[in-house]
């Protein structure tokens, strides 16, 4: 089916809706993308993948990718920062690094655990950072002062996934213990364990409101409760293999999936079915991300393709929805899941009115010509190990990355190879190359960070001359309007003189 139609959903008849249609793919990555994630602002993504780089799209066409290298494996999670100047990436290599996700390209590195990291997420206000990570734990750490917080510890298998609730009082994480877990951040205790799942629960996140929690399975499952009753509210069992992601639109109405199925679903949560089943993807769907404001969402798979498709669906008729909240009996302010329906937890299969979306995807082997490489240099010289104390401040962009040593203040301690990076005896020597020839290469390379840089900055500031005439141009229509309306008004006014 073409995914440019508009429809008229049969089951429920209240409104017409445009399918979600394929905006734009995106080329750079070489193997599987793993991760995905909208800035604030809605002008960049970011993705991670298991070719160890980590990939800033500008959503602006004519601007720049540009492609951070530095982790030493793969890239397992990326989130941005609520602020939008920081990029958070976890690794196979066990490291944690913050970005700031521009030309510079400037990271802080700290080893984080002792095993795998496999999740990394922001607190709404920015100042903490929370891991989990293959040995079993997660950890909470301070942005600011990039030192070590606490530890929660009570998984017993490989911990997946870990999100901070909208106000920062809960925790919730996920493993391949088969539970899904609830965290007091003032206690730092386990408040309630969900362990209905028949394989490893692989991804969770809280709704926007903090009242509930979605979690998805290696059993293909998607489930929805309500933490305030400790309830299952949906369960859906949509996919034909397992979920590896999934994420909630802003309105709270839908949610997209991805699986192993290769396909990415979209549920309609407040009538508790599928919308849409989309066929992008050639392999597993690893990743699927909503933006900030829901009017775009990506997609990432094994296949190494970067998805951005439209929304569409959302344009909802809020009045009708607004008079649906004014008919409840619950006192929290609105929108909450309690208001789906149907409420009961039975299952919600795949229906056949489901409408299938299939995309023409383009070859996506060929590299992208317009990636800037940042990040570690040939020539860049790396902290050696036990120079650099508590990070101050980021280096520059020739200087590499700089590493920390999390200083614990609790009585948790973490691996003590923290801060350990290769010293001038791991850089690439050639003895062959004369002393003058190599000076002339580091001058040369030099040279060029310096030309890329330039260029790099002339496209920031064109693109923000853009947006402010775009931001000039609308006042003065606005202005002109405003004009013609009191002009109208004026002559209306003089004829009723007139008339009288």
């Amino acid at each position: 089916m073409p995914a440019a139609l508009q429809s008229v959903d049969s089951a429920s008849g209240s409104r017409c809706l445009a399918d979600p249609t394929l905006e734009r793919h995106f080329r750079g990555h070489k193997d599987a993308v793993t991760c995905a994630d909208f800035s604030p602002n809605n002008k960049q993504l970011a993705t991670g993948s298991n070719d160890k780089n980590l990939m800033i799209w500008n959503l602006n066409p004519k601007a720049r990718a540009f492609r951070f290298m530095g982790h030493k494996d793969v890239i397992t999670a990326v989130q941005f920062s609520p602020s939008g100047q920081l990029v958070a990436s976890a690794s196979r290599d066990r490291t944690v690094r913050l970005w700031t996700p521009n030309i510079k390209g400037e990271s802080v590195v700290f080893k984080a655990h002792t095993a795998t990291v496999r999740s990394v997420s922001f607190s709404s206000d920015g100042q903490r950072l929370i891991t989990a990570s293959d040995d079993k734990s997660l950890k909470v750490w301070s942005v600011h002062r990039q030192k070590f917080i606490y530890s929660l510890n009570q998984h017993t298998n490989w911990v997946r996934c870990a999100r901070f609730s909208p106000d920062g009082r809960l925790v919730a994480s996920c493993g391949d213990d088969r539970t899904v877990r609830l965290w007091d951040t003032s206690t730092r205790q386990c408040i309630n364990t969900f362990t209905d799942y028949g394989g490893s629960a692989t991804f969770v996140d809280f709704n926007s409101s903090g009242t509930c929690i979605a979690s998805s399975g290696a059993d293909n499952t998607l489930k929805l409760w309500d933490i305030r009753t400790n309830k299952l509210l949906q369960h859906y069992q949509v996919h034909s293999a397992a979920v590896n992601c999934f994420s909630f639109h802003p309105s709270e109405n839908y949610l997209v999936s991805g699986s192993n199925d290769s396909t990415v679903k979209i549920l309609d949560l407040l009538e508790g079915r599928l919308m849409y089943t989309l066929h992008g993807h050639k392999g597993p769907v690893l990743t699927v991300a909503f933006s900030r404001q829901g009017h775009f969402f990506a997609s990432g798979g094994a296949d190494s393709q970067v998805l951005m498709w439209k929304t569409n669906f959302d344009a909802l008729d809020y009045r009708e929805m607004l008079k649906q909240h004014s008919r409840r009996v619950s006192p929290d302010p609105p929108p909450h899941l309690t208001d789906i329906f149907p409420r009961s937890p039975h299952a919600h299969l795949s229906q056949n009115g489901t409408i299938e979306i299939n995309p023409v995807v383009a070859d996506m082997q060929s590299a992208d010509p317009h990636v800037l490489e940042v990040g570690e240099r040939l020539f860049s010289t790396v902290a050696r190990r036990g120079q650099v104390g508590v990070l101050a401040g980021f280096r520059g962009p020739g200087a590499g990355p700089a590493f920390i040593h999390p200083q614990p203040e609790s009585d948790e301690e973490v691996d003590e190879e923290a801060g350990q990076g290769p010293g001038p005896a791991d850089l690439p020597e050639d003895s062959e190359l004369p002393t003058a020839v190599r000076s002339t290469l580091e001058h040369i390379v030099h040279q060029l960070d310096v030309l890329t840089q330039t260029v790099a900055v002339l496209e920031e500031r064109l693109t923000l001359t853009e947006d402010k005439l775009k931001e000039c141009l609308d006042n003065q229509v606005l202005i002109h309007q405003q004009a013609l309306r009191a002009d109208e008004t004026h002559r209306e006014s003089r004829a009723e003189g007139a008339g009288v």
